[in-house]
């Protein structure tokens, strides 16, 4: 069976969870804080970074969720998350990526660092300058998804697709630190709202981490 090494506000170990169980693809979580650098996690992802999916009958190891969501998407005939045409297809992609790339950078990066490292790892107080920015930057995002969303079913077209999930993964984290403000987002709520009743994500809402809570809302699917 797949060992999935993760920690619980990892968004792209979040992203490859909810795949493997969109797909129906059977895992362990192993929980592993990059941070710490253990010598047999470095032995298996050298940069030290999470996701880690192991397969230790088969002694196959991948790492960084886009390469094992394209894996999984590969070898895996069951719902799969990039359909249509390849216009279709390269639209998922870019939505992948700006979720991946741009939101984390933007929001999830700096609020993990806030409110999770400096409390966890450096002891330190958050710079709530740098807060303010990211849920700056959250809400930009949050409207663009509105945007979406009054266009399209799903983010990515009319069906779900790896991007909604790789926008969800990153969403609810930025969410369970607190650092969005949905006022003023109908759209963008509604379709959260929807993937959060997937039996894919509710794992996701009863884990915690250490001693950071989130708020009240984060784990109501009405909310």
């Amino acid at each position: 069976m797949w060992q999935l090494y993760q920690f619980p506000l990892c968004p792209f170990s979040r992203k490859v969870r909810l795949a493997m169980s969109e797909k129906g693809i059977p895992y362990e979580l192993v929980r592993e804080n990059p941070w710490d650098r253990r010598e047999g996690f470095m032995d298996l992802n050298h940069a030290g970074r999470t996701p880690v999916l192991h397969d230790p009958d088969k002694g196959l190891t991948l790492s960084d969720s886009r390469a094992i969501c394209e894996y999984l998407e590969e070898t895996g005939d069951k719902n799969p998350l990039i359909v249509g045409t390849a216009p279709a297809r390269a639209e998922i992609r870019r939505l992948v990526a700006m979720f991946d790339e741009d939101f984390y950078a933007n929001v999830t990066a700096p609020l993990l660092h806030e409110r999770m490292m400096k409390r966890l790892v450096l002891r330190q107080s958050p710079d709530s300058k740098a807060l303010r920015q990211a849920m700056k930057l959250a809400h930009d995002y949050l409207d663009y998804v509105d945007h979406l969303i009054d266009y399209r079913a799903w983010l990515g077209g009319v069906t779900m697709s790896l991007a909604d999930l790789a926008a969800a993964a990153q969403i609810s984290v930025a969410d369970y630190l607190g650092g969005l403000d949905w006022n003023g987002h109908e759209q963008a709520q509604g379709w959260y709202s929807v993937f959060k009743s997937r039996p894919s994500f509710r794992p996701l809402l009863t884990e915690r981490m250490d001693v950071i809570q989130p708020p009240s809302h984060y784990a109501d699917v009405n909310a």
